[in-house]
């Protein structure tokens, strides 16, 4: 026959005002405890599990918000890089094939250059409000399809 040891139970003195030994001495009564270290050492238990349980539960949505945020990020820059290249090969385009006015009509061109710039800004307000959330959405569908 072999002895089983007891693993050593822990003591520890606590203190407390007067006003909690009759506030414990009664929840202990209405939990139906058998005594008042019964009742400490369930809340003790109780709150030890439910830290644990709660941290766990905290890393858990905090490492999903930051797998969201990545994404979006991702999903931020792809787009920026496409609108990149868009306006590059835009700008290219331009000045490779829109001539220089003639010098009698120059001052007159930049006039109109102006007014149509302005215009211009005037509908990409607009279009930033409106639909360019679908817009980018779909390019960035594009972009990753390939």
């Amino acid at each position: 026959m072999t002895k089983v040891r007891k693993q050593k139970a822990g003591t520890h003195g606590l203190r407390y005002d007067a006003k909690f030994h009759d506030q414990i001495e009664s929840a202990a009564k209405r939990g139906g405890f058998a005594s008042r270290s019964a009742f400490i050492r369930a809340a003790i238990e109780r709150e030890l599990a439910g830290r644990e349980s709660g941290v766990d539960a905290a890393e858990q949505r905090i490492a999903a918000t930051l797998d969201r945020m990545a994404r979006e990020i991702r999903n931020l820059r792809l787009g920026q890089q496409a609108l990149f290249a868009f306006v590059d090969v835009l700008a290219k385009t331009l000045l490779t094939c829109v001539p220089e006015p003639p010098k009698e009509v120059h001052d007159q061109a930049v006039a109109r250059g102006k007014a149509r710039y302005d215009r211009f800004l005037k509908s990409v307000g607009i279009g930033m409000a409106g639909d360019s959330d679908a817009a980018m959405k779909e390019l960035l569908g594009r972009g990753n399809e390939k």
